[in-house]
C-alpha cells in the first residue's frame, strides 16, 4: 500500500521532470533520490519512469500513477481544510491555473493582493495557452472562460465578459466596415486559435441559434497580445474579449464593427474539483475574486479597469 510520503515524493518527481530538480526541492542528493525511486518500484513490482541523462519520462504505470497520487493529496488537504474551517484566516498553499493574457493582467495582481490580505496562504499561478487538467497537476482551481467544467468540478462566475469584433481607424479607412456577416468573408481576419476552436470559422448568436461565419485570414496566431498588436497595427479585423480591448476601444485606437453581432460570451469562472468546495483557502479566494472583478474593464465604464 502507498504511503502520503511516496505519493507526495512521486508527485514532486514527475511535476519536476528530473532527478537534480527534484534534489533540490527535496533538500537531499540526486543519488538518495534515485534510491528511494528504485526502492518504490520495487515496492509496487513496476517501472514508473524511463530514465534518461538529463530527464525521466513517465511510462502507462507511471501517469496513472502520477494522475492518481495528485487527486489523492488533494484529497488529504482537502479534509485538512475542511477540519480547519473554522479558522478565520486562510492559510497554506494555493495552486492556480490561467490563461496567459488573462492570467497576467489580472489574477497576477490579483494573487499579491490576495496575500497582502491574507499572508499566511502561499500562493503558485501557472500560466498555460490551454487548460491544465487540475487534479493530475495538483491544481486547486483553474481560471476558465464560457465553458461548463467536467464532470466533478464546480464552476463560479467572477466576471461577465463580451467578445466583440473591432478594428482599427487604420483598416476601416482601407478597407471600409463590414455591414452585414457576411461581409466578413471579404475582410482580413485576425484569427486566434485557442483550446480546440475551428481554424477560419467564427460562431455568432441569431435568437436560439448558433450561425458559423468562415472568415479569410493571412494572419493567425494562439496568443492573445499578438493578435490584439496586429490590430491595432491595422493589419485586419479581430474578435476579442471585452476585458482586452476596452481601453483601447475608449482611446480611440480601436473601433467596434458589427456591433449587432452577438458571439458567444467568455464570461470568466473559477472552477475547482468538488472535494475543494469547502476549502477555506479556495473558498475565501473565490470571494475575493468576484469582489474584485466587479470592477473588471468594460467599454462603458472608463474607470472600471481593475488596478
Amino acid at each position: 500500500m502507498s504511503r502520503p510520503q511516496d505519493l507526495t515524493f512521486f508527485h514532486q518527481l514527475a511535476q519536476q521532470g528530473n532527478l537534480a530538480a527534484t534534489a533540490r526541492e527535496l533538500g537531499i542528493t540526486p543519488s538518495a533520490i534515485s534510491k528511494r525511486l528504485t526502492a518504490l518500484e520495487k515496492r509496487l513490482g513496476v517501472r514508473l519512469v524511463n530514465r534518461t541523462t538529463r530527464s525521466l519520462g513517465l511510462t502507462p504505470e507511471g501517469e496513472l500513477y502520477f494522475r492518481h497520487a495528485g487527486r489523492i493529496l488533494g484529497d488529504i488537504e482537502a479534509v485538512e481544510d475542511m477540519v480547519a474551517s473554522r479558522r478565520s484566516q486562510p492559510k497554506g498553499l494555493l495552486r492556480i491555473n490561467a490563461s496567459l493574457g488573462f492570467g497576467r493582467r489580472y489574477i497576477g495582481p490579483a494573487l499579491a493582493a490576495f496575500i497582502d490580505r491574507y499572508p499566511e496562504v502561499e500562493t503558485q499561478l501557472l500560466l498555460s495557452d490551454h487548460p491544465m487538467e487540475l487534479a493530475a497537476h495538483g491544481l486547486d482551481l483553474g481560471i476558465r472562460f464560457g465553458v461548463a467544467p467536467d464532470a466533478g468540478y464546480h464552476a463560479r462566475r467572477i466576471a461577465s465578459n463580451r467578445r466583440l469584433l473591432c478594428a482599427s481607424p487604420l483598416y476601416l479607412e482601407r478597407y471600409g466596415a463590414p455591414q452585414r456577416l457576411q461581409d466578413l468573408a471579404t475582410h482580413n481576419c485576425i484569427f486566434l486559435r485557442q483550446n480546440d476552436s475551428i481554424h477560419g470559422v467564427w460562431e455568432f448568436l441569431e435568437g436560439s441559434r448558433t450561425r458559423s461565419i468562415k472568415v479569410r485570414s493571412n494572419l493567425s496566431c494562439n496568443d492573445g497580445e499578438v493578435a490584439l498588436n496586429w490590430a491595432l497595427e491595422g493589419r485586419g479585423i479581430l474578435l476579442r474579449a471585452e476585458w482586452d480591448i476596452a481601453r483601447y476601444v475608449r482611446s480611440g485606437r480601436l473601433r467596434r464593427v458589427l456591433e449587432d453581432a452577438r458571439p458567444p460570451s467568455a464570461d470568466v469562472y473559477a472552477v475547482y474539483s468538488e472535494h475543494h468546495h469547502l476549502s477555506a483557502k479556495v473558498r475565501h479566494f473565490i470571494d475575493f475574486l468576484v469582489e474584485r472583478f466587479q470592477r473588471i474593464d468594460h467599454l462603458e465604464d472608463p474607470a472600471s479597469e481593475v488596478d
